[in-house]
């Protein structure tokens, strides 16, 4: 395992916490409450606890993990510290295009909810204009510091729960208790189904510790971040459907778009629903300055471990002490997805890849208790085998229910990742001889 040379130790509880919440905690949300009310009407909360449950076993084998391996590079790292560089390049290369897909996408929501206000940004250069301000000013804020970048993911962390947390508060003056009232359990099936949706909701966390080469006393500090922001998510999202259900009850399916703007419409009146919808805008700014911050330093690790062949992406700035080139490639890339729109076509890579990766870390976690990593001081989850046993049969249940294009997608996406990787071991086989 090679060590991070340069990057300096610097954030702490708060700020990992605050970079994992502002992850998980994005645009989806604000829509979430009116799809889960849809499968299960009044019993919606179940699905947030049993998905929040499973979500935490997974949540547990990042912290043993993180605990052990303590360089930037997250999942990444997990995976080729455990398995070796294949496994690294393939885990790397799935968390990089699955990030770059879920950032142009999200840069374009963000544009899509500007421009509903400002129409110029719909199309054309405006809009263009405005995505190339919106990445290139991040990439700024990224590469002058690790403690900027930290403290704008602090700031809109901050920033996009106040709305949230004021919808909470105030909204349960209009709960109807009729409205939360349900006379029998969801099945299981129903139960799996929204699950398999809200899953998707809960994840983030594998981007947001990536940044363990910049944590101080990781050991510590890492597996605390993760148990903090979880349990914050869980207890947020519990609440936020339950105001939601409670206020707008059986009309709550209906408003697809913008149920929480809707609730807040009820709550505050017209200001509530701005205010709402302001809080999504900054949620997904929020998301896009975290993924910025944290991404980028994939593909700092791969080139670190040189995994992939291009040194210069692990140069670190003298000055600034960020892998400022891989910064720039990287947003440069996602910028460049999210003016063509052609990730459309790859999306649905992008929705398999965080399972294959989370497989790969509950895999990790068993392997590294083996290995000769020193383990004093790290965090090792309660209860021998149990809960990375789990979490692998969870991710192989919702890995199951991808569709057939899915599997096939992501299957050729692994076949073209190896022979890419062996064709490099190929070429600098013959080099050296």
């Amino acid at each position: 395992m090679i060590k991070d040379k340069g990057l300096k130790r610097k954030v702490g509880v708060f700020g990992l916490s605050a970079n994992i919440i502002n992850i998980i905690i994005g645009s989806g949300i604000f829509v979430l409450p009116a799809i889960v009310a849809s499968y299960l009407g009044a019993s919606s909360i179940i699905a947030y606890l049993f998905c929040g449950l499973l979500m935490a076993t997974i949540m547990l084998c990042f912290a043993e993990a993180g605990s052990k391996v303590t360089n930037t590079g997250g999942p990444y790292t997990y995976i080729e510290t455990a398995f070796g560089d294949y496994a690294g390049f393939v885990g790397g290369f799935f968390a990089v295009g699955s990030n770059l897909f879920a950032d142009a996408a999200v840069s374009n929501a963000l544009v899509n909810v500007i421009a509903s206000a400002y129409p110029i940004f719909e199309n054309g250069l405006p809009r263009i204009l405005f995505l190339f301000i919106l990445f290139y000013g991040l990439v700024y804020v990224n590469v002058i510091g690790l403690k900027q970048g930290i403290g704008l993911v602090k700031f809109n962390t901050i920033i996009k729960l106040i709305p949230l947390l004021l919808l909470i508060a105030i909204g349960f003056k209009d709960v109807s208790l009729s409205n939360l009232y349900f006379q029998k359990l969801p099945s299981f099936q129903t139960l799996g189904e929204t699950s398999l949706i809200l899953f998707f909701a809960f994840q983030g966390c594998e981007t947001g510790i990536i940044v363990g080469g910049e944590v101080v006393n990781p050991k510590r500090t890492i597996p605390k971040a993760i148990l903090i922001s979880i349990t914050t998510v869980m207890v947020v999202y519990i609440l936020i459907q339950t105001v939601a259900q409670g206020v707008l009850g059986d009309t709550l399916p209906n408003f697809t778009a913008a149920p929480l703007a809707e609730t807040a419409k009820v709550v505050f009146g017209n200001f509530g629903y701005l205010l709402l919808i302001i809080g999504a805008v900054v949620s997904m700014f929020g998301y896009m300055s975290g993924t910025i911050l944290n991404s980028p330093r994939i593909v700092y690790a791969l080139a670190r471990d040189k995994v992939i062949p291009i040194t210069a992406l692990s140069r670190i700035h003298k000055s600034f002490a960020t892998p400022h080139i891989a910064i720039i490639v990287y947003a440069t890339i996602g910028f460049i997805l999210a003016i063509s729109g052609s990730f459309e076509q790859l999306a649905v890579i992008a929705s398999s890849s965080m399972l294959i990766l989370y497989l790969g870390v509950a895999l990790s976690v068993m392997k590294l208790r083996k290995s000769d990593i020193d383990h004093k001081g790290s965090f090792k989850i309660p209860g021998g085998w149990t809960v990375p046993i789990i979490a692998i049969a969870i991710i192989i249940y919702f890995l199951s229910s991808l569709s057939v294009n899915e599997i096939i997608g992501t299957g050729l996406f692994i076949v073209a990742l190896t022979l890419i990787f062996f064709g490099m071991k190929f070429l600098k086989r013959r080099r050296n001889d």
